[in-house]
């Protein structure tokens, strides 16, 4: 088993306490938390142990898990890594893409292992239909959530946009030609809605949506590809996987078939995955040990990160 540790003991760092704590693949050492009351408070109520200084909890473990808020990823980095310990580091990867830079040269430099928190790469609906994913023109996404102070210290496209802007550049693999957005600061001092609409080389369009300000929850994807139409409901969990084919001579009398102006027939037919009852965090920081264990290639590497932080920071650019 790994030996844990926890950085940051807030609302996602005590969720990842617990689930480290539950893993058959990790040893939960402890965490280090730099809100002394709260730390004191999450020893005594739930029983995990605290460490009063960084340079402790690291050097105790071989896995450092960084829950901090973003600004401190990088320095929670570079002393993890001259530690030599792995680190999973909470989306977005850092506070600018060249901190990220370079803490991916340090880690290639240690020969470490390093996995970014993009969550949403471990949702059973968008595992689901991923496979059926491919080579999509027209992307659409919406992630819309009601008002929390909490995240609100960075614009909306780095609190809830760039869990789908790492979703589109894990299946279009194309450069990003163009970018082109827009965002509004509402409540906050920076963006709490911005549209986006990014073009790549190959051709495709992705439109994404974020809000903070929303009356109602919404995290949903929409890919459209020759002869198929995929959604993915991230916050339902659910799938849906529309395609087409060549109808037949003798259609039945509850096939649905389409003609189009030249007279070609596609019959349509759904299909409907079956989605796996999963715990998303769980399974991102288990699959991290498999590949430390296995010396493997992570599911979200630091490249992933680094990227998706730089094409939020294009589409914040463009404000």
């Amino acid at each position: 088993m790994l030996k844990a540790g926890v950085l940051g003991a807030g609302h996602l760092g005590k969720i990842h306490l617990r689930l480290l704590k539950q893993s058959e693949k990790y040893d939960l050492v402890g965490f280090y938390d730099a809100d002394i009351s709260n730390a004191k408070k999450v020893e005594a109520e739930l029983g995990y142990k605290y460490f009063d200084s960084i340079e402790a909890l690291i050097d105790a473990v071989d896995v450092v898990d960084i829950v901090t808020p973003t600004l401190s990823h990088y320095e929670c980095a570079k002393m993890a890594i001259s530690k030599g310990k792995h680190i999973f580091i909470e989306k977005p990867i850092t506070n600018t893409v060249e901190e990220a830079e370079h803490i991916r040269e340090l880690l290639a430099k240690n020969n470490l292992r390093g996995q970014v928190g993009h969550v949403e790469r471990f949702n059973p609906a968008f595992l689901a239909v991923k496979n059926d994913i491919k080579s999509p023109m027209f992307i659409e996404t919406h992630r819309l959530a009601e008002f929390n102070p909490r995240g609100t210290d960075v614009p909306v496209v780095l609190d809830l946009m760039i869990h789908d802007i790492d979703i589109i550049l894990s299946i279009v693999k194309s450069k990003v030609k163009t970018i082109s957005a827009s965002g509004v600061a509402v409540i906050s001092d920076t963006p709490d809605i911005a549209n986006a609409r990014l073009e790549f080389e190959n051709g495709c369009v992705a439109n994404l949506t974020a809000s903070r300000i929303s009356l109602k929850k919404m995290r949903k994807a929409r890919f459209f590809q020759k002869d198929a139409y995929i959604s993915v409901d991230f916050l339902t969990k659910k799938c849906e996987v529309v395609k087409m084919k060549d109808a037949p001579e003798n259609p039945g009398d509850f096939d649905m078939v389409l003609q189009n102006a030249e007279g070609v027939k596609k019959q349509i037919y759904f299909d409907n995955p079956k989605v796996a009852d999963n715990n998303s965090i769980l399974d991102e920081l288990e699959t991290f040990a498999d590949a430390i264990n296995n010396n493997k290639m992570p599911i979200v590497t630091l490249h992933d990160g680094t990227e998706a932080l730089r094409v939020a920071t294009q589409i914040i650019e463009c404000f």
